[in-house]
């Protein structure tokens, strides 16, 4: 039994609920911090914050803690309302990722785990050029700014107190229930709908949501691991056609994938007000995870057919 007890934020979501069952597999005890009394999290311990702000109080959550894993966060609102949206942004994912470390250091927590966003490097690589853990960030939305801009924060909360802070930067997340526009394309192919992306010849690294778990948790105790920023990825890079079509493979589908080309997809996305979803599509993201590998010795677990096939597997289940 491992003695060690991690509070890990935003638990109920969808890499949450994957990081807290497997930590409870390997004999963690795992505290689940969640906004709301309504939510779930298996088998957890569960302690409900509310809003996470700047004004959050983690006293109780925090007392015995030695490791905080910070998944939660303001993610990216397709149609955001909100007149400041940088503004909203920081709230929750700037004042109240310091505050938390803040309140962590003073309770003597060791360590603390903050899942960032590739979107910090920026969001486009040339092709067969990768971003590094190391590059000069180029955040390029109010998200990935705001996301950044913790970083900075939490570096130097490390330097005053001494809490070390552990940073990861995944891309894409893919997996059963993943939110965005993975799932918006799984629920395409399923359907049999036609789909302008059969000549996209882009090169993008995603994370299978086991991938990423892996690393969270290799990071927990790894001494290397301490006040470093890490990549992480599948270690094999796509174009979206070829996800496509494996992921068409994995649930047992034909793909109904038209060969548009690049140019036409992205100039009728900048009519429709979607540039952003075109890039997102027909650019090219390549991620080098190289420091992962050689300063923990972390390897991927599942290569991304083995991911794809596991999210088809629970794809089907749940359905039938």
């Amino acid at each position: 039994m491992i003695n060690q007890k991690i509070l890990v934020t935003g638990a109920s979501g969808f890499v949450g609920k994957s990081l807290c069952a497997e930590l409870l597999s390997q004999g963690y005890s795992v505290l689940a911090a969640v906004r709301s009394s309504s939510s779930v999290v298996k088998n957890a311990e569960m302690v409900t914050i509310g809003e996470i702000d700047g004004d959050a109080d983690w006293t109780d959550a925090l007392k015995g803690v030695d490791v905080v894993i910070h998944l939660a966060a303001r993610v990216h609102v397709m149609k955001d309302t909100a007149l400041e949206p940088l503004t909203e942004f920081r709230k929750v994912n700037v004042e109240g990722t310091l505050n938390l470390a803040l309140q962590a250091a003073e309770a003597g927590v060791k360590r603390f785990i903050f899942i960032s966003s590739i979107g910090v490097n920026g969001n486009a690589t040339d092709l067969e050029r990768s971003f590094t853990a190391d590059d000069t960030p180029h955040p390029h939305d109010p998200y990935s700014v705001s996301k950044y801009e913790a970083e900075l924060g939490l570096q130097k909360i490390a330097k005053e107190t001494g809490l070390e802070v552990v940073i990861i930067r995944p891309p894409l997340i893919y997996g059963y229930d993943a939110p965005g526009n993975f799932k918006k394309l799984i629920n395409a192919l399923v359907k049999r709908l036609p789909l302008p992306l059969g000549a996209i010849h882009n090169k993008r690294s995603f994370v299978y949501v086991g991938n990423l778990v892996d690393l969270i948790i290799r990071c927990i105790n790894h001494p290397a691991a301490a006040n470093q920023v890490f990549l992480v990825s599948d270690g094999h890079d796509l174009s979206t056609t070829e996800l496509l079509r494996g992921c068409a493979v994995a649930l047992g589908v034909k793909a109904r994938l038209l060969p548009v080309p690049k140019s036409l997809i992205e100039v009728g996305a900048a009519l429709l007000g979607k540039r952003n979803v075109a890039q997102r599509l027909c650019g090219n993201l390549q991620l080098d995870i190289t420091k992962a590998r050689t300063l923990l010795g972390w390897t991927p677990p599942y290569t991304i057919g083995q991911g794809l096939r596991a999210t088809a597997e629970r794809f089907r289940n749940i359905r039938s």
